[in-house]
């Protein structure tokens, strides 16, 4: 995975300048997509014993089919975050990537469906809300998260009052995954009114 602000970012923010440094990257989106990333790919190292890929940018055919790969995500896992941090993360990939995901997670060889699979899917996105939240100190004891929910199958909508959405794909074997964070208006991501 590509990092546009190397590790030291998030060493800086628990040197004891949290608050000035925060206050710097708030309104850096970047910096968000960086942290998010950083959570995901080792919860699934960790976890399900998988390295994410990065998806190639720029090729219009690529992402004609990347578009047409995520229109057939039918599995959403989405856990609501409360706190200095409020909104919710969502981790949305195919049933077949969930299964895959649930089995690795599970150490099972065979296919994982149902109970097990919402199960498995629900606390992936949990682990990643909390490894997420855990980067940022200060941050990690104040947010709290909810129980994971699950949704199956692809027609739906989700309408939230967000103020700003942190959006990134990731490939788990080939397939994309999208993890996506987002925060309520009133959250204490967005730069401070001065």
């Amino acid at each position: 995975m590509q990092r546009a602000h190397p590790p030291e970012v998030i060493q800086e923010l628990a040197k004891g300048r949290a608050k000035e440094f925060a206050t710097e990257v708030a309104g850096d989106p970047q910096f968000w997509v960086t942290t998010l990333e950083l959570a995901v790919g080792e919860v699934f190292e960790r976890m399900l014993g998988s390295r994410l890929e990065t998806p190639g940018r720029g090729l219009p055919p690529h992402a004609r089919k990347q578009a047409a790969a995520e229109r057939k995500l039918d599995t959403t896992a989405v856990v609501g975050l409360a706190g200095p941090l409020c909104g919710m993360l969502s981790v949305r990939c195919s049933r077949r990537s969930a299964a895959r995901m649930a089995a690795r997670m599970l150490g099972m060889d065979g296919a994982v469906s149902g109970p097990d699979l919402w199960d498995a899917i629900g606390e992936i996105c949990n682990m990643v809300a909390g490894h997420f939240k855990s980067k940022i100190p200060n941050l990690g004891e104040a947010c709290m998260l909810s129980v994971p929910t699950v949704i199956t199958g692809a027609d739906y909508a989700l309408h939230t009052s967000v103020h700003q959405h942190i959006r990134t794909v990731l490939l788990f074997e080939r397939e994309p995954v999208v993890f996506l964070l987002e925060v309520h208006h009133d959250c204490a991501m967005r730069k401070p009114h001065r």
